[in-house]
C-alpha cells in the first residue's frame, strides 16, 4: 500500500493499540490509510501518495523525515503555523488577494501538504521542480496593503516568516504528540535541515537552530497585526467542515489542538480563548488519534 504524504518517517513511536487478529486488523488499517490518503491527495488531478525516496533532499536518517512522517503532528502543526502566518499583514494580503483560499480552503491545504511531502520524501528532481514552481508563483504575487504599503511574495523577509512559522509549528506538533523528550540537538538539526528549503525558496534570514528560530519570531512580532481579514481567515480555518461526517470529531479535535499549540501571545492576538478546561481532553483525544494513525501505518 502506498504511503500518503506526511505518513512516513524513519522512526516512529511504538503504536499503543491493543493487538487485533490479522483478519480484523488488516482491513481496518487499510480503511484508515485510504481515508488519510484521500484527504491529502486529489485523485481528480491524478495525484498519488508520495513515495519515500532516499535520493532526495534529506534521506532516511534525517530529522526532517522523522518529524514529517507523523500525520497528526503535521496536521496540528499546520493549523498553528497557518494561524501564525496570517498575523503578518503582507502574508495575509498575498493569500487574500491572490488565492482561492476562501472558496477552496481544503484544496489550498492539500497543495501545501503535497509540497511538504515532495520536498521531504520525493527524489531530488521532484523536490527541485516543486520548489521552482512555487518560486514562479511567488514572483507574480504583489500588491498593496490597505494602508498603501506595497508587498511582494518573493520578499525574503516575508518568506522567512512563512518558513519559520511552518517549521517551528511542525516541530512542536511532533514534540507534543510523538517525542516529548526530543533533544535540543535534534531540534537544532531539524532547523538546519529545513534551511535547505527556506534558502531554495529565497527566504532570508533562515534559522538553523531552535534559538535562531525563536529569535526570528521575536524580531518579527512588532510587525504583526490583526484586522477583519485576519479574523475571517481564522474563522474559515477553525470552522471548516470535515470531508466526511464520520471525520468531524477528529477534525474538531485537531483544530482545537492546533489552537492549543499556538504561543499564548498569538492566541491572544487572534482573540481565541485559553483552552484551560478543555486542554486535557484536547491533548488526550489528539494523542489517541496520533496513536491510531501510527498503528494504521505501521509495517
Amino acid at each position: 500500500m502506498a504511503t500518503p504524504p506526511m505518513a512516513a518517517g524513519r522512526s516512529r513511536p511504538r503504536p499503543a493499540i491493543p493487538p487485533l487478529s490479522e483478519a480484523i486488523a488488516a482491513p481496518l488499517k487499510g480503511a484508515i490509510a485510504s481515508q488519510v490518503a484521500a484527504f491529502f491527495n486529489d485523485k481528480g488531478r491524478g495525484e498519488a501518495p508520495v513515495q519515500r525516496r532516499p535520493d532526495g533532499l534529506f534521506g532516511p536518517r534525517s530529522v526532517v523525515w522523522r518529524v514529517h512522517g507523523d500525520v497528526t503532528g503535521m496536521m496540528v502543526g499546520g493549523i498553528a503555523g497557518l494561524l501564525l502566518q496570517m498575523l503578518h499583514p503582507a502574508v495575509l494580503a498575498g493569500v487574500w488577494d491572490h488565492s482561492n483560499f476562501r472558496a477552496d480552503m481544503h484544496g489550498r491545504l492539500r497543495r501545501t501538504a503535497r509540497f511538504i511531502a515532495l520536498t521531504t520524501y520525493g527524489d531530488r528532481e521532484e523536490a527541485e521542480a516543486v520548489m521552482a514552481r512555487v518560486r514562479g508563483i511567488h514572483g507574480k504575487v504583489r500588491g498593496t496593503l490597505p494602508d498603501g504599503t506595497p508587498y511582494s511574495a518573493d520578499d525574503p523577509a516575508l518568506l522567512a516568516w512563512v518558513h519559520v512559522t511552518e517549521a517551528i509549528s511542525f516541530l512542536d506538533g511532533w514534540i507534543r504528540y510523538a517525542e516529548p523528550r526530543m533533544t535540543i540537538a535534534d531540534q537544532d538539526r531539524y532547523f538546519a535541515e529545513m534551511a535547505r528549503i527556506g534558502e531554495a525558496l529565497g527566504a532570508s534570514p533562515v534559522p538553523r537552530s531552535r534559538a535562531e528560530a525563536e529569535g526570528l519570531i521575536r524580531a518579527t512580532r512588532p510587525q504583526l497585526r490583526v484586522d477583519a481579514r485576519t479574523r475571517e481567515v481564522a474563522r474559515l480555518v477553525l470552522s471548516r467542515e470535515a470531508p466526511h461526517p464520520a471525520a468531524e470529531p477528529v477534525l474538531r479535535l485537531t483544530l482545537g489542538a492546533g489552537v492549543d499549540l499556538l504561543p499564548d501571545w498569538a492566541r491572544r492576538m487572534h482573540g481565541l480563548p485559553a483552552p484551560l478546561l478543555a486542554r486535557p481532553l484536547v491533548r488526550a483525544g489528539t494523542l489517541g488519534i496520533a496513536r491510531t494513525l501510527r498503528w494504521a501505518f505501521a509495517r
